[in-house]
């Protein structure tokens, strides 16, 4: 696979046409740039699968072309193709037989590796994913369902191919171990550079990984094509904007990043001081930390009583809080929308408070994102 590793992906006029008539893809062009994670999503029978095992020859196109590295890939032997694409689907699908690091060197073995040089490598991956040595010797079934998907990656990466084709990798797995793998994969990409393709049926996962993503629409079909801002900003047609759903504006939200909000401090006080804690008597809503400037609740001064002592009964959670550094405006506003005070409370690294916002200043910052967003999209 020399030299691929700094090309691209295309798909010319491909079309996949069954025995009975079926078409499952139709007339697809598109092109993958090397070093990127590009998503296809759609309905069931879109053809977002049938377009991702065509690379690997898994299946075979009936016309068009795919060329990987400028080459087509029916002219290459199916078997070495695919020992150099990485490949990882849903429930992993591990050797049950093997332990954990005879499954990652498994590729490297088929490559002519040693042993030894096999399980150093497999060593370093698992690592790589999260799983240290003491994950090496036990079995698939011994793993949890993210602990699985993560040797499956680990597998996929062990003779280091410079593509990556994942089909629905993380669709198996609850919906907590899928944001943690979700957000696994970004950190690896970073440091990889992988050319990446993933299928899934969900579109926020679609939004949430892909530098760009391509929807599928039944019958094989490409409806549109581009960075998931310009989805979400300006679907195609109505089955794109359909697809994307109502709730398309607030995923927006997410490519805006949280730091710089103005923050309040006045209304965050200590719970040990006992007269800002009377005054919450006028009515405001307190957030009150500990002594480490931690969150411990919200105070309503409306209902708080004479405000000089504090029981775990006279605080209302904060729901969660968010981090400027690293959260969206998204992350921001489902904060103070749940929040009892209709504030977001900006915590740092360490959840120590740094100040809050409320859903009226957070609605203006909203605008203003919106406003610079449109202004640096005229040409």
């Amino acid at each position: 696979m020399a030299g691929i590793r700094w090309l691209m992906i295309t798909f010319d006029e491909v079309t996949k046409r069954y025995p009975d008539g079926t078409i499952a893809v139709d007339g697809l062009s598109l092109d993958v740039p090397s070093g990127s994670l590009t998503v296809f999503v759609g309905p069931s029978g879109c053809g977002k699968t049938t377009s991702l095992r065509m690379i690997n020859r898994m299946i075979e196109p009936t016309s068009g072309r795919i060329m990987l590295g400028g080459q087509d890939v029916l002219t290459r032997d199916a078997h070495h193709l695919r020992r150099g694409i990485g490949y990882v689907i849903q429930h992993a699908g591990l050797f049950p037989h093997r332990t954990v690091i005879d499954n990652v060197a498994t590729v490297p073995r088929l490559l002519g590796a040693s042993r030894r040089d096999a399980r150093s490598r497999a060593a370093e991956l698992l690592e790589r994913v999260g799983l240290g040595s003491e994950f090496a010797k036990r079995y698939p079934s011994q793993l949890s369902g993210g602990q699985q998907q993560r040797v499956g990656v680990a597998r996929a990466l062990a003779a280091d191919p410079p593509v990556l084709l994942m089909d629905e990798p993380f669709s198996a797995v609850d919906p907590v171990v899928r944001k943690d793998l979700q957000q696994e994969l970004l950190r690896l990409q970073s440091e990889i550079s992988k050319t990446i393709v993933l299928v899934t049926h969900d579109i926020d996962e679609a939004i949430t990984l892909g530098d760009r993503v391509a929807v599928m629409r039944p019958g094989g079909t490409l409806a549109q094509y581009a960075a998931p801002a310009e989805l979400l900003t300006e679907p195609a047609d109505d089955f794109v904007a359909e697809f994307l759903g109502l709730d398309r504006g607030v995923r927006l939200l997410s490519f805006f990043g949280a730091n710089g909000l103005p923050l309040r401090t006045d209304i965050v006080v200590s719970h040990s001081n006992h007269e800002q804690l009377r005054a919450a008597q006028s009515g405001e809503w307190l957030l009150v930390t500990d002594d480490d400037d931690r969150p411990l609740g919200w105070l309503d001064g409306a209902a708080s009583g004479d405000g000089t002592s504090l029981g775990s009964a006279a605080l209302h959670s904060i729901g969660h809080g968010y981090t400027p550094e690293t959260d969206s405006l998204r992350a921001a506003l489902d904060s103070a929308v749940l929040s009892p005070s209709g504030h977001a409370v900006a915590l740092d690294g360490d959840r120590r408070v740094l100040g809050v916002i409320s859903q009226e200043d957070l609605a203006q910052q909203i605008r203003k994102a919106h406003l610079r967003s449109s202004r640096k999209a005229v040409p």
